[in-house]
């Protein structure tokens, strides 16, 4: 399971972190949301203990989301060293998030 992230915990589990970092900015009432989930759910099982995989429900955070210029969702960032290295703004296939961790691992 993905790691919930909030705008409190942001800083910590994304932009500090030693690992490529992965985060899904989403929302319960978004449909394309709900397809690209499973897919982050599977990718975090799948690169435990390589990299970090987290989601942000953008309804109750809303401030990262408003610092990186996420307008549309489902949108996943992959952050490297505190910086945005990747974005995929709609719905992608599962090897399009894939490779943009393993270009960083």
């Amino acid at each position: 399971m993905a790691l919930a992230i909030t705008d409190a915990t942001f800083e910590e589990v994304v932009l500090k972190s030693d690992k490529p970092v992965m985060v899904d900015f989403w929302a319960a009432w978004c449909g394309p949301c709900r397809m690209v989930g499973p897919i982050i759910d599977e990718i975090s099982t799948e690169y435990e203990g390589k990299a970090v995989i987290g989601k942000v429900d953008v309804d109750a955070n809303q401030e990262f989301a408003a610092k990186y210029g996420v307008r549309n969702i489902p949108t996943v960032l992959v952050f490297q060293n505190g910086e945005v290295v990747g974005r995929q703004v709609g719905v992608a296939p599962k090897q399009t998030y894939a490779d943009s961790l393993d270009a960083l691992l």
